[in-house]
């Protein structure tokens, strides 16, 4: 099975000025599609060949997962954007109140969780197996997946990320990301 980058529901600049069109072709355009080349060339003539992204994150170890999450992380996250935002349905909201207090310390406490990530990773929203709602850090290419739990949202703290549009500025980063989440694709990962 060949592998491809999915292409994304929106023009590159369509999520600007959050994120810029510039920042949208490397991203998307050179990171992502390397990692996407190099689980090709990988997985040529080896037993995840045949094997979809998410079952390769399961299965495999050292390169070929590392490229295979990253690809899977990365088509999360940009499937999780959308231009202007959307406004959070309310079962999402609901869980959210109940798992953290407030939509208000869901949203400070997952930037922050992002933020302090030390190096680059990922922060995520998932639910567990009992279907409570919990936020995650993890490193480098690691999914949340592998620990059992099913992702709900994720944001991207690699620096390729937000260096152009932000240079070394994270927290703004993610609080300017808020305004582009979709939150109806995030509720309907429940």
């Amino acid at each position: 099975m060949i592998h491809s980058i999915p292409e994304l529901p929106y023009p590159h600049d369509a999520l600007s000025p959050v994120l810029s069109a510039e920042t949208i072709e490397y991203h998307y355009g050179k990171h992502f599609q390397t990692y996407i080349d190099n689980l090709n060339k990988l997985v040529e003539d080896s037993p995840y060949e045949d094997m979809e992204i998410d079952e390769i994150v399961m299965k495999a170890g050292g390169a070929v997962f590392n490229n295979a999450a990253q690809a899977w992380n990365h088509d999360f996250y940009f499937q999780t954007l959308v231009p202007g935002g959307t406004e959070m349905p309310e079962i999402l909201e609901e869980k959210i109140v109940k798992a953290f207090g407030s939509t208000a310390d869901f949203k400070a406490d997952f930037i922050k969780a992002a933020a302090t990530l030390f190096g680059s990773g990922w922060a995520w929203l998932c639910e567990d197996k009992e279907e409570n709602l919990v936020i995650t850090q993890t490193q480098n290419a690691e999914n949340p997946m592998t620990q059992g739990l099913k992702p709900l949202l994720t944001v991207d703290v690699w620096e390729h990320a937000y260096y152009i549009d932000y240079r070394n500025r994270r927290a703004a980063y993610l609080e300017a990301l808020w305004d582009i989440i979709d939150w109806k694709k995030v509720a309907g990962r429940l």
